[in-house]
Formats: structure tokens, sequence, C-alpha cells
């Protein structure tokens, strides 16, 4: 699709809007021409969603809820939370210590863990925040604040990754899906890398556009070109000509980061993705890049720079295989569904007050739970390090069989 033929399906862009996308294109210009005309989409998307003060994460901008860009499950309903809390005590009870989000969003979640763990007795030592967006981070204040002296007081926020290793949970609730990932194109002999490059777009009146993007291809790096070739080599059936889809090679790092801050516990990994050999299906043939923006979805990562969330599915075998390296176990995967219903959604549903709100609560079970909705497609994946008790929430399914 076209970027004036993406654009004519989406929502215009606000002046200020407009003006910020710009001053992000320009951004990512000046570093193209800088690089003889081309980045990789990784950096594109580094650029996009992560550059100082500008990038879509890194800016002010409203982007979760049902008046943002996209919704997560603690958005959808506290049920998330509250099931996500009992895996939480039952870890807390072996390991003591404290939590540890990364990226929470409006601050939903955290707030709907620290009440429920509260009413379980299992409120852990402090609860620390790692937040890119300093305009998230002031949403998750102003929400934090109400909460009771005894919870509030607990949470913190970090600038970076803890230092000394932590006893507890590490969760990561729709993270993963934002790392910068590399796209590339099968050739029967080779594979070309997909990349940005200036545009031609049209801008207002018909003129050019300086400041479009197009995808361009280029020989795959050595890094890259390894990358497939070993993926090539581990599918069970070859991949066609012309398919197209992306590898994320940040994820090792980001996993031994990981590991690096967690001295015993569990590392708890929500997001939606597939087993290696789901994710690069042979009929999967363009990937699973995803854009959003005020609750649509489309592919075009081009347009609306700046402005508009990018994201990839999760391949969870490449999780694995990280967190295997990194000295941790992989002690579940799951569906998101199969996930909170061992942790009890269906009673939490029917302990409710009246048949109003338990059938309020049921639409929000199902939005949580259905495949066609988010059940299906996320996934919960458990790394952990010195935690040998099974997790409840694994109960009703292990998918491990399948990385």
């Amino acid at each position: 699709m076209t970027a004036s033929r993406t654009r004519s399906i989406l929502p215009p862009l606000s002046p200020e809007e407009a003006r910020h996308s710009a001053a992000v294109a320009a951004l990512i210009h000046a570093e193209m021409a800088a690089a003889a005309g081309w980045l990789s989409f990784e950096r594109f998307m580094e650029l996009a969603l992560y550059a100082p003060g500008l990038g879509y994460y890194s800016a002010g901008s409203f982007k979760i809820g049902a008046g943002g860009d996209f919704v997560t499950a603690p958005e959808v309903s506290d049920l998330f939370g509250r099931c996500l809390a009992r895996q939480c005590a039952e870890v807390l009870a072996v390991t003591g210590g404290e939590i540890l989000e990364l990226g929470a969003g409006s601050g939903r979640m955290a707030a709907t863990l620290l009440t429920a763990l509260a009413a379980q007795g299992r409120l852990p030592q402090r609860y620390a925040i790692l937040e890119v967006s300093a305009d998230l981070a002031a949403r998750q204040r102003a929400r934090l604040a109400q909460l009771p002296p005894g919870l509030r007081e607990r949470v913190v926020w970090l600038e970076r990754l803890p230092e000394r290793p932590l006893q507890g949970l590490i969760l990561a609730n729709e993270v993963a899906d934002a790392l910068p990932c590399r796209r590339f194109t099968c050739r029967a002999l080779d594979v070309r890398e997909l990349g940005v490059a200036p545009g031609e777009g049209a801008g207002e009146g018909g003129c050019a556009d300086p400041l479009a993007f197009r995808e361009q291809y280029a020989a795959a790096d050595a890094s890259l070109a390894r990358a497939c070739r070993e993926l090539r080599a581990a599918l069970p059936a070859p991949l066609p000509e012309g398919y197209t889809s992306e590898v994320c090679l940040r994820v090792a790092p980001w996993i031994v980061a990981l590991s690096e801050c967690l001295g015993r516990g569990v590392l708890l990994l929500c997001d939606y993705g597939l087993p290696r050999s789901h994710y690069y299906h042979p009929q999967r043939v363009s990937g699973t890049l995803r854009c959003h923006f005020k609750q649509r979805a489309h592919d075009d990562p081009c347009v609306n720079v700046g402005v508009q969330d990018i994201s990839a599915w999760v391949d969870f075998t490449r999780v694995a295989d990280a967190g295997l390296a990194a000295d941790l176990t992989v002690s579940g995967f799951a569906t998101q569904a199969a996930f909170l219903l061992a942790l009890g959604l269906e009673g939490l549903v029917a302990q409710a007050d009246d048949t109003v709100q338990r059938a309020r609560l049921a639409g929000e079970a199902r939005r949580l739970i259905m495949p066609e909705e988010m059940g299906e497609a996320f996934k919960i994946m458990a790394l952990t390090r010195g935690c040998d008790s099974p997790l409840s929430g694994f109960a009703l399914q292990d998918l491990r069989h399948l990385l």
C-alpha cells in the first residue's frame, strides 16, 4: 500500500502531531543523509520510537487506552492484573523481595497489582518502574499517588536497570514487541535487507514531500545474513522466494541485561508472538510488522513517523534460547487465555457484587481470553532462576515443546 493510500484510511494528524512528525522525520533524514541515503529498518524504528525528546515513546503523547493509539490487556480490565497478582504472590512467597515493571504504561497494572497483593498479604518490599517516556512516568505518578500511603510509598522510578541483582519478579508486558528489528526478504540464493530511504511522497497541494520515506533494499550485512541462514536451517519447511519478515537481533542482549538484574525469581514476559516454526510459517509471507495510530492498525511504518506505534510479534523461540544462554530456565509458556484461566479468572468474574457488574466483567474477560481477541495471539513466558516450584499460571497449558 502506498503512503498516500495509507493516509487515506487513517485519521488525519492534528497540527501539533503534524509538526512533531515533521521534526522526527527531519531528524531521521539528517542521519540518513550522513549514511549515504539509507538506514536499516532497525535504526529507522529506533529513531522513530526512541529518539531522545522526539521519538514516539520518548516524547509526550497519549498512547495507551481508549483515547490513545492502542489498548493493552491491563487497560482492557483489572482482571488481568488481579490474576497476575496471584502469580506474583506465589513467587514472592518463595523469593520475597521486589517487583520491577518494565514500561508501566498508564500505571493501571501497577495499581491493580499492589492493591491485590496487599489484600493477599504479599506486598513486595519495593515496586520499581523503569519507564523511558517522561509523559507516561508523569501519568503513572499521578495514578499511583491515589493509592493508600502504605502502597504508594513502595513505588520508585528508575532511570536504568538496577545494578544489584534483585529477588522477586521482573514484569515485561508488551515490551519485547517494541524492540527495533531488522527486516529481510528471501531470495533463491541469499537474503536482502529491507531498509528505509528518502521518499517521493506527495505533500500538501500535491507537491513533493521532502520529509517522506520509502522502503528500499540493500545487501544484507554479515550479522543479518548469518541470522537468516541459522533461521532457515532451523525451520521445518523452506521459505518461498520473496518471503518478507523480520528478525529481532536485540532480543538476546536485552534478555542478558535482564538476567543480570535477576538474582532469584521470575522474569515474566507477556506479549503477542509465536514459537519460531509458527512465526516463520511459509504462508506468513509479509511478516508481522504492525503500526497503530488512534486505534487503527496498518502496515506502513513510513507514514506518521514519530506519532504512531511500530511493533512486530515476538519470536518466543529466540527469547527462550536467549534465556537459556543467560543461565535462566524456561519454566512456562502458554497462551494468555490459559494463563488467566489457570489463575482463577472465571472465579473473579463470579465474585462480582451484582449482575450488572458480573456482566461487565464477563465482557472484559471475553476480550482477554477469546481466540479472536487477545486470548491466543498473546503468550506468557516465564524465565526463572533459583525458583523451582511450579508456577500456577501454567497449570492448564504447557507449550514449551513448540519452542
